[in-house]
Formats: C-alpha cells, sequence, structure tokens
C-alpha cells in the first residue's frame, strides 16, 4: 500500500487530546501576557512597562478564534478575568483621568468590544460539525458575556467612554481623520453589544449574582440616560443626511435603538408610567380572580369526602369476547374514574384528560422572533419614553430616509439584517406615534412628523422586502412579519389621518387610500400572508400580524366605500409569468460560450381591473384563511386584550355572515372548538367582543343542524376534508355575477333569457315547436300579429319589385321577340318571380322596423322567450341589444319569396299543428347563454348635462362614427364609374329604348289605351317623397319610400344641385349633370344648360315620365332629343359594385 493511501482514524479521546494539549498551551502564553498588563499595588491599579503592547497582543491571540469552534481563547480570557481585572482599570487609569486620546485606553475599548461580540448561537450550532463539535457548550460563554455586561455597567466606565468618544466629534470636519471615525464606531460597536446582551428571567429563586443578572438591561439605560449617551444617538440620528461621520454610523445607531425598544411595547410605554404599577396590579388580581372562579366550577363539592367511583364501557354493544382467564377484549375494556365530575360531565372529555396523548409535552411554539419581553423597571420605561417621544420629533424623517438612501444605493455597510431592524423600528416608532396621540388628545404629535413613511420611496421598497422575504428560499417569516406590521400602522396612520378634522390632512389621507387600493400589491399581501400560515412554520406573533393586518384592512375599505359613496375603482394586477419551458438539447450542438446571447429580461405586464369591496371581501371566505382563523381562535384564553378577540370574530363574521360561507365551519374539529367555547360561556369576560363570539357560534351551529337535517350526509362530510369549493355546496353562498374581462362586461339581466331548440330538428320543425309553445301558453294572438308582419313586409316589396322590375329595360329586352299583344302580365309576374328581383329593386328595399300597436306586443317583443325564439327563427333581428326596450325590423336582404316560404310553414303548423308525441313543446327548449354587454363607468357630476364629455364612451364612439365614415366615403370614390368614357354603351342603350317606345306606341293604337299606363293602379306618392324618415307603424311611409322612383330616393339630384353618390359620399363629377325627370312640375332655377320637366300622372311609372315634352312643348320632339332627358339613368345604368364587397 502506498504512503498516500493510507487510511488515518482518529477516535474522540485523540480529538479531546489535541484540544487539551492546545487550550495548555494557550493558557500559558495568554496568562504570562495578562500578568505583563499590570496589577493592584497600594489599592491602586498600577500599569505595566509594556502595557500597550500586551494589548496588542491579546488582541492578536482573540483572532485565532476566528478558525476555533471552540472559541478556546474566549474561554481562557474568561478563565483569567482579564476584562473586569485588568481592561476597565486600565481604562480608568488612562482616559479616566482626562486623556482620552490615549493609545491604551482605545486599545482597551476594541478589545472589549470583540469579547462581548454577539454570539449569535442558532447560527453557530448550524455551523457546528456533528462528531466533531459534539461536546461543544456555549453556556459558559454566554454566561461571560453576562458578567462583562455587568462589570461595565458602572457610572465611571460610561462617562469615560462617553469622553472618548465626544473628542474625536469635537474635532471639525477637516481636522477629523479616518481614524476618529473608527474610534467613534469602536464606542457605538461596544454600547451594540451590551444593549444585545440578554438578561436572565426573573426569579425569585436565583442567587444574588443570578438576580442581578435579571435587571442589567434596566441599569444599561438608566446610565445611559444619565452619561447622556441617548442626547449623542438622538444627535447622531438628526444629523445623519448632513454630517459625513453620523451617516457612516447610522446602521450602529439603528441597532442600539433596535435592542432597546425591542424589549417593550409601545403601547405600554406610551400610557403614564406613574399609574403603571397600579394597572399591573389590577390586571394580576382580576387573573387571579378568574382563576378562582374556573376551578371552582370545575372542583369537588364538599360531599367528595366520601368518595366517588364510576365504570366507563369502551364500546358497550359489541359483543364481548372473554378469553378462559376472564380478561376483557379490548374492545370492551372498562375504564374507572374516581372524580366526582364523572358523575354529570362528559366522561371521554375526562378520559382525555387523563390519557397519555395529553401527557406528552406538547411541541413548543415559536412566540416572537423580532421582539422579546425585557423586566424594565418604572425609571428605564420612562427614559424610554423620554427618547421614543425626542426621537420622533426630531430624528424619524431624516434617520428613516438616510438609511433608505444608503440601503437603495447599496452601501457595503448594510447587511440584510439592517433591512430587517429598520422595518422593526419603522413600526415601532409609528406605534408609539398613534398610542402617544391617544394619550395626549390636547397636544397631539403633527402628522408630519412621521411623513416619511408615507412616501412613495418608502412603501415601494417595503413591498420590495416582503416580496423577496417570500421569494426566498427558504422564505425569510421574519422579515415578512416586519413587513406586514409595517403595513399595518400605515394603514391605521391613513385611517387616523382621514378622520382628522384638517382639510388638508383629510385631503392627503383620501391620496393615500387611493394609491394604496389602486397599487392592488398591498390588497393580495393581506390575503396572502394569513393564507401561508402554518402551526409550528411561524411565529405566534406572525399570526396575530397578519390577522391584524386584514382587520384592519377590510375595516379601512368599508369605511372608504361607505364615505366615498362609490366603493369601486381599478387597481393594478400584475399578469402571472408564464412558466418556461426547458428545451430539449439533446442532439445539438453545444454552441461556444461567446456566441450565446443573454437571456432578454421579461416584461412586467400589469392589468387593471375593477375593484369592488364586495369581491375583495368575498375573497376571504376561503379554506385556508378560515383555518389560519380559527386557530388563532384557539388561543382565546391567552388574549391580553379584547382587542384581539374583536379582530378575529370580525374575521370570522366577514366569512360566515357577509360572504355565506358557512360551510367552511362545518368540520368535526371546528364544532369541537365551538362547543369548548360554549362550555366556558359562563367564564368568559363580559365584553362586547366576547358576547359577538358566542352569537356567531350559536348562529353558525344553527346553520350546521339545519343543513343536517335538510342532508344527513352533511353529518359524515363533517368527518372528512373538503375539496376547495366543497363548502360552496353546503352554505348559503350565491355564485357571483362575474365580470367579464377587466371587469367591463356584465351579464345582461334586464330581460329573462332566451331559449333555443336542441339539436336534432329541422328548421321547420324548430318553427313548429315555438308556435305550439306560444299556443299552449294562450298566445295565439302572437302568431296571428307575426303573420300581419309577414304579410305587410312582402306586400311592401312585392310593389317595389313591380314597380321597379315590371318596366325594367331588362324584362324588355327579354321580350324583344315577342310581339306586343302576346305579352300576359301574369306570365311576366311568374317569370320576375322565378329569376328573382333585380338589384335594382333590392336597392331600393329598407329595413321594416316593426311597429308595436299595443302593450302586450311591446312587452312579448322584449320579454316572451318564445316569440323571440320565433322571430329569429324567421330572420327579424333586434335594432339595438343595449335599448332599454328591444325594437325587431325585417333586413332589406330578406327576400319576399324567403318570407312567403315562413308564411306558408306559419299556414301550414295552424292548421296542422306538429306531432310531438305526447311530448311537452317547453320540454323540447334550452336556455341561451346570456350576453355579456360592456359597463359603461358613470358619467362626471356636472353642471352642464348635456356636456358630451361627461360621457366617457362618447371618444369611442366617436372615433368608431369617423372610421365608419372613411370607410364608407372610402368604398364610395373607388367604384364610381364616369359613365361619359363608355360611348358605345351609351348608344346602345339609346338605340333598345326607341325600339321599346316604338313597339310601346303600336300596343297602344292597337288596344286603345295609354301605352305606358299598368293594368292595375299604384298607390298616389306625396309630394315630399324625397325626405325618407322610418317611424314605428307608418305604413304609408314604407310604401311610399319602398315605391318611389329612383329619382325621388335621398341622396339623388332631385332636390339638391350637388351630386352625391349611392353610398352617401359626396362625389365631384368632371360636368354638371343633366337634370332629372321629375313626378311633378316644379319651378326650376335657371341654368346654363336647359332642364326637363315633366308632368305625369298620379298613376304613371317613371318610366312615363321619360316620354312627355320638355319645358311644356306638346310636340315636335323627334327620337334624337330623346337621349337627353335618359342620359341620368343611363349615369346609375353603369355604376358598378364589386364582386369582392357585395
Amino acid at each position: 500500500m502506498n504512503a498516500g493511501d493510507a487510511i488515518s482514524i482518529s477516535s474522540g479521546e485523540d480529538d479531546k487530546e489535541t484540544y487539551n494539549e492546545r487550550r495548555t498551551v494557550l493558557t500559558s502564553a495568554i496568562s504570562s501576557v495578562v500578568e505583563a498588563l499590570g496589577g493592584l499595588e497600594g489599592g491602586a491599579y498600577r500599569l505595566g512597562d509594556e502595557c500597550y503592547g500586551c494589548l496588542k497582543d491579546l488582541k492578536k491571540y482573540w483572532r485565532k478564534d476566528d478558525t476555533d469552534d471552540e472559541r478556546t481563547v474566549a474561554r481562557i480570557f474568561w478563565k483569567t478575568r482579564v476584562l473586569p481585572n485588568d481592561l476597565i482599570p486600565i481604562l480608568l487609569a488612562t482616559a479616566g483621568n482626562g486623556n482620552f486620546e490615549d493609545k491604551r485606553a482605545i486599545a482597551c475599548v476594541d478589545l472589549m468590544t470583540a469579547m462581548t461580540w454577539p454570539i449569535d448561537l442558532a447560527e453557530e450550532l448550524q455551523e457546528l460539525d456533528e462528531v466533531e463539535d459534539k461536546g461543544t457548550d456555549y453556556t459558559e460563554l454566554l454566561g461571560s458575556h453576562l458578567a462583562y455586561k455587568a462589570a461595565l455597567l458602572k457610572p465611571e466606565v460610561m462617562r469615560t467612554l462617553l469622553g472618548i468618544m465626544l473628542s474625536c466629534l469635537a474635532k471639525t470636519s477637516k481636522e477629523r481623520n479616518q481614524r476618529d471615525t473608527q474610534v467613534v464606531h469602536v464606542v457605538l460597536y461596544l454600547l451594540r453589544n451590551l444593549a444585545f446582551i440578554k438578561d436572565l428571567p426573573a426569579n425569585m429563586f436565583l442567587s444574588a449574582d443570578q438576580a442581578e443578572h435579571s435587571s442589567l438591561q434596566t441599569r444599561f439605560i438608566k446610565l445611559l440616560q444619565e452619561a447622556q449617551f441617548f442626547d449623542v444617538l438622538l444627535t447622531a440620528a438628526s444629523s445623519s443626511l448632513a454630517e459625513p461621520i453620523f451617516n457612516a454610523s447610522n446602521t450602529l445607531v439603528l441597532d442600539i435603538f433596535y435592542l432597546l425598544f425591542r424589549g417593550v411595547k409601545p403601547t405600554i410605554l406610551a400610557v403614564n408610567q406613574v399609574k403603571e404599577p397600579a394597572r399591573n396590579l389590577q390586571r394580576l388580581l382580576a387573573a387571579e380572580s378568574q382563576r378562582k372562579q374556573t376551578l371552582s366550577r370545575n372542583t369537588s363539592t364538599r360531599h367528595s369526602r366520601f368518595g366517588t367511583t364510576v365504570v366507563v364501557t369502551i364500546n358497550p354493544k359489541k359483543p364481548s369476547n372473554s378469553d378462559p382467564e376472564g380478561d376483557d377484549s379490548p374492545s370492551t375494556q372498562k375504564l374507572l374514574l374516581h372524580r366526582q365530575q364523572a358523575i354529570s360531565s362528559d366522561a371521554g372529555m375526562l378520559l382525555d384528560m387523563t390519557s397519555s396523548k395529553r401527557a406528552k409535552a406538547q411541541k413548543t411554539k415559536k412566540i416572537d422572533e423580532l421582539g422579546r419581553e425585557d423586566n424594565l423597571s418604572i425609571e428605564a420605561k420612562l427614559a424610554l419614553q423620554d427618547v421614543a417621544k425626542k426621537f420622533i420629533e426630531s430624528c424619524f424623517n431624516p434617520f428613516l430616509e438616510s438609511l433608505l438612501k444608503d440601503i437603495r444605493a447599496e452601501r457595503p455597510k448594510i447587511t440584510e439584517k439592517d433591512n430587517l431592524r429598520l422595518l422593526y423600528v419603522a413600526k415601532w416608532f409609528l406605534e408609539f406615534f398613534q398610542a402617544q396621540r391617544i394619550q395626549e388628545p390636547d397636544t397631539p404629535l403633527a402628522y408630519g412628523l412621521v411623513a416619511e413613511v408615507t412616501d412613495r420611496n418608502w412603501i415601494v421598497w417595503v413591498l420590495k422586502r416582503m416580496r423577496g422575504a417570500v421569494e426566498d428560499k427558504p422564505k425569510q417569516w421574519n422579515e415578512l412579519q416586519a413587513g406586514i406590521d409595517c403595513l399595518t400602522q400605515l394603514i391605521l396612520l391613513i385611517e387616523a389621518m382621514a378622520a382628522s378634522d384638517e382639510a388638508e390632512v383629510a385631503d392627503a389621507a383620501q391620496t393615500l387610500q387611493h394609491q394604496v387600493i389602486y397599487n392592488g400589491e398591498i390588497l393580495d399581501i393581506s390575503l396572502d400572508s394569513i393564507k401561508a400560515y402554518k402551526d409550528g412554520t411561524q411565529s405566534l406573533a406572525y399570526l396575530d400580524s397578519s390577522v391584524n393586518l386584514a382587520y384592519s384592512l377590510l375595516r379601512m375599505l368599508e369605511r372608504w366605500g361607505k364615505k366615498g359613496g362609490t366603493g369601486e375603482m381599478y387597481v393594478r394586477k400584475r399578469a402571472k409569468k408564464k412558466a418556461k419551458h426547458k428545451r430539449n438539447t439533446e442532439g445539438m450542438e453545444v454552441p461556444d460560450v461567446e456566441e450565446e446571447e443573454p437571456p432578454e429580461p421579461e416584461e412586467e405586464v400589469i392589468h387593471e381591473t375593477m375593484f369592488t369591496f364586495d369581491a375583495f371581501e368575498a375573497r376571504f371566505a376561503n379554506p385556508d384563511v378560515c383555518q389560519t382563523l380559527l386557530a388563532y381562535l384557539a388561543r382565546y384564553k391567552e388574549f391580553t386584550s379584547p382587542e384581539s378577540m374583536k379582530r378575529v370574530v370580525n374575521l370570522l363574521h366577514r366569512q360566515a355572515v357577509k360572504a355565506k360561507a358557512e360551510g367552511l365551519f362545518f368540520n368535526v374539529s371546528t364544532l369541537n372548538l365551538f362547543k369548548g367555547i360554549l362550555s366556558e360561556q359562563k367564564s368568559l369576560p363580559r365584553d362586547q367582543a366576547h358576547k359577538d363570539l358566542v352569537a356567531l357560534v350559536n348562529f353558525i351551529l344553527r346553520k350546521f343542524f339545519k343543513a343536517v337535517e335538510e342532508d344527513s350526509f352533511v353529518a359524515v362530510q363533517a368527518f372528512f376534508p373538503k375539496t376547495r369549493g366543497h363548502w360552496k355546496e353546503l352554505s348559503s353562498w350565491e355564485p357571483e355575477k362575474k365580470s367579464g374581462k377587466g371587469g367591463r362586461t356584465v351579464e345582461d339581466t334586464r330581460f329573462p333569457p332566451d331559449v333555443q331548440v336542441k339539436k336534432g330538428y329541422t328548421w321547420s320543425q324548430q318553427l313548429g315547436i315555438a308556435m305550439a309553445c306560444l299556443t299552449k301558453d294562450g298566445k295565439q294572438n302572437l302568431i296571428d300579429w307575426v303573420k300581419e308582419i309577414l304579410m305587410m313586409v312582402i306586400g311592401i316589396r312585392q310593389r317595389i319589385i313591380e314597380d321597379t322590375d315590371g318596366s325594367s329595360s331588362k324584362s324588355a329586352e327579354q321580350e324583344d321577340n315577342m310581339e306586343v299583344g302576346d305579352i300576359d302580365e301574369d306570365e311576366l309576374r311568374a317569370k320576375m318571380a322565378q329569376n328573382g328581383p333585380s338589384n335594382d329593386a333590392m336597392a331600393k328595399f329598407q329595413d321594416y322596423l316593426i311597429p308595436y300597436t299595443s302593450d302586450e306586443h311591446a312587452d312579448a317583443a322584449c320579454k316572451n322567450p318564445h316569440l323571440k325564439l320565433m322571430f329569429r327563427l324567421i330572420e327579424f333581428f333586434i335594432l339595438d341589444e343595449d335599448a332599454e326596450e328591444l325594437e325587431w325590423y325585417v333586413p332589406a336582404s330578406i327576400l319576399p319569396s324567403s318570407m312567403q316560404r315562413s308564411l306558408n310553414v306559419i299556414n301550414q303548423f295552424l292548421e296542422n299543428p306538429l306531432d310531438l308525441n305526447g311530448d311537452d313543446p317547453k320540454s323540447l327548449l334550452q336556455q341561451k347563454r346570456r350576453r355579456r354587454v360592456r359597463r359603461r363607468r358613470s358619467p362626471s357630476v356636472s353642471g352642464n348635462d348635456n356636456a358630451s364629455g361627461d360621457d366617457s364612451d362618447a371618444p369611442r364612439r366617436k372615433k368608431k362614427e369617423k372610421k365608419k365614415k372613411e370607410t364608407k366615403e372610402y368604398k364610395s370614390a373607388q367604384y364610381i364609374e364616369d359613365s361619359d368614357t363608355d360611348e358605345a354603351a351609351m348608344q346602345a342603350f339609346f338605340e333598345r329604348e326607341k325600339a321599346l317606345r316604338q313597339r310601346m306606341m303600336l300596343a297602344s293604337e292597337a288596344s286603345g289605351k295609354v301605352a305606358t299606363m299598368k293594368s292595375s293602379g299604384t298607390k298616389k306618392r306625396r309630394k315630399n317623397a324625397g325626405k325618407k324618415k322610418r317611424k314605428r307603424g307608418d305604413e304609408s311611409d314604407m310604401d311610399e319610400g319602398a315605391a318611389e322612383p329612383p329619382e325621388a330616393q335621398p341622396g339623388s339630384d332631385a332636390d339638391d344641385d350637388e351630386p352625391s353618390d349611392i353610398f352617401g359620399g359626396d362625389v365631384e363629377p368632371e360636368a354638371p349633370p343633366p337634370p332629372r325627370p321629375r313626378p311633378k312640375p316644379r319651378p326650376l332655377a335657371k341654368k346654363p344648360a336647359p332642364k326637363a320637366a315633366s308632368a305625369s300622372p298620379p298613376g304613371s311609372s317613371p318610366k312615363s315620365s321619360s316620354l312627355a315634352p320638355a319645358n311644356g312643348e306638346t310636340g315636335g320632339m323627334s327620337d334624337d332629343d330623346v337621349p337627353i332627358v335618359l342620359d341620368r339613368p343611363n349615369k346609375k345604368k353603369v355604376m358598378v359594385i364589386s364582386d369582392d364587397e357585395d
């Protein structure tokens, strides 16, 4: 075997021998150095000749502990008692005599600071090796720190330390060097170390020395006040923005304040400390009386001396299987109870009290990892109260600003613990500030003294730290708790400002409330923090902080909603980040490092959603939130103030009553907790919070037993965990009418939901089912109304077709080869119906607005789902879905043949109803999903009701109309062709018209009738037929608008000199258009070109007007003059619409 392959095996005894050898060597060396420091001579300490060199050697020895987990040098220092016996006398012998800049005094302070450096026990234990450092004990080191603190807490020592510090601060900034700054830091570090050392718990059975160590913090605070150290610390805090030396030490001042004030609650420190002993005595007497009452209810009576024995049989109904020896099986085990309570009380509860499960030590719970309870005297509390007031009045804003500035700049002096301590200190002084305002209402502190916490930079930093604490692995629960407390005090501060009588303060509070709500992150934190609590993971202080934040935020939002009157606003919401999918790189070439591009940072997407208080309150109806609140309520016996009970009862009430989520409490564990509360109802305090608790418990129990009566399976479900949404089935909760995306759309609930026929039926069968539903409801008159509408629209459009296509050139062209006497009107109409209406006739069709001739029709058209189904099946449409009263119309694109088919089907089913095989026609229907309408923001209150700016949708509507107009004008101008450019088409048209006139004249001579007169008359037109208006129920308008000739339609040149296209857009022709023939003579303005006018009989068609003499002449017109009059129809003839846009 090679020498390098040898395995070294060492036992624990070898390690112990090595340690002993090392300690022996160091002990002799350190002892010789300590002896050379000096000693007592004649009752006074005399310094050695090489005192300064020995102090430097001791510091070198101390540095050896940096790599020693056993802290050997520290243990030797404690054994030699070098600090009380040598370092303190040397300090007093040098700097105590006024020589504050003596090197030996500064070296002593440096060594004292190193010897009292805090020991982070949790961190030290994590770094220990399980095998090598198995016997490491830190009890001796912690005890040495207490002894060091007791030795340093002397008035002369504190005055000497202050003198050393002031000698450096007294220099001007030019005279001051880096060493002076280091000396100031060393003294502050020593004060920080002394404040960190925790006292022993107060115990009346301790020895005199141990009892002294239980009140060291009180002595330390009193000495700081007597030596005027507090004034120096306050000066450093207030000048941290202006003085570089104080700015460099602001983190040390922060540590000192954190360690001093975390031992006392701000609410206790703000009250009058003179009366505090009497209040404490009264509190203790009340607790003792309550304990006696509880014991008197459960204790045995005077007859208990006769004894009591009760036999309890487990599972008595099960058959007893006894073995031959007579021992009972476990299923029928018998237990004896020798308590008198077993006669009247629940035997199961007594068994639980005596069982081994109760005997086991419960898992210790963390109380508070941030604060601690110091046993301070009244004098110490008064000193801290005075410092706290001065700090708020002169130091709070600049001190927080300087620290936040250094943190954001990432200075090297900033550590992770500084963030946590800054959060805690800010929270502590905010709570003290508000408690002080309550205690002194006559002379309250101004809100401007704490204005820094309302600054945007501060709030953003707090939220950033809380976000980072949650995202860290493992999660930083202590920092998250400090952030929660800070936000809670901020909310309480805003709420107090909102109730202020000063207008400026109230306005500022309202602005802050809007910012808090709009930010949205604080709302999410309040919910997530209370949901994240798990018993044993976080401390009880975290539980109390999360409950307090939720209670305070909900109360502020509720008051804001009531005061503002709206309760709605938009909030920011971060979009969830998409999960990144890892790409499969197998089989792919690995690129060089230089070719890799850094990943692009993801942009943070933030949306705005509508916020309402009711919706936010409903979010707390969550099983995780409920479990957290019940865990908090289970500690009701430990509550020290009614405020704690008030918070939890308020949140439980919001869940069970306001959110109607009583099903969350239908669990056996919860019911057992409620049972215990009701059993101790008489011993509960008599304040209102506990009365509300009992009332809430009774309400939930009534709901539970009512649910059991309706469904007995609910009792079984109480034994099993429920899924996330299962509680909704057990509660009186109703689904919320959810809004659409962004909270801008809601369901339209103005009218009953529409229905539709189930799948599997043809169109005619669906129409028959709708008619059957109306007939069954006795609404036969509605079917007749539908028939009247169809017949009316068919007649109107048929007349338009006859007026347009009956004399159209198309029919003439088709009949070129027919003789005049062979023309049959019925054949011509049948042929036209077969080919369909022409494009000219369809262009004259208009939407027919269905008139409501009675209130019954109007109500049925809006609310009768079966009539609306019938309307949809025969292709009727709604004009405006958002109108208060629905208006139906028949689109212009529906042909008379399609409506005639619908009418025939309706008549057929009226004669022979659809055979449904005895089924209910309504059973063949199903509800349609409700449409969603855009929620409009409420218009702003303004004195001008007609102002268009009040409508929030006005810009959107104007933009839409503008776009529509632009598109319309563009399409109109795109497809207009100039008729003057096509000479061949014009000449062919004139030739056809000439031949038609000749045939008509021959037919007139043969029959003796006017050639242009029809066999049946038409309706007389109004004079102002060109002004087309669509009115409900005005049939004459519809008929006239539909039967008008092209010359009288709106947008033509009949009434205006300016031409326009067929889509309503203005067109600039190259030459002015020739005059158009008119149905009646009317005076014309003088024009350069002669205008033609014609007078036709009322019953004549537009074509007849083109054959009448112009300008009042009765004869002499040749065929060559006719094209001048017919130029306008020819122009319309050649207008083309693209097939793509049809």
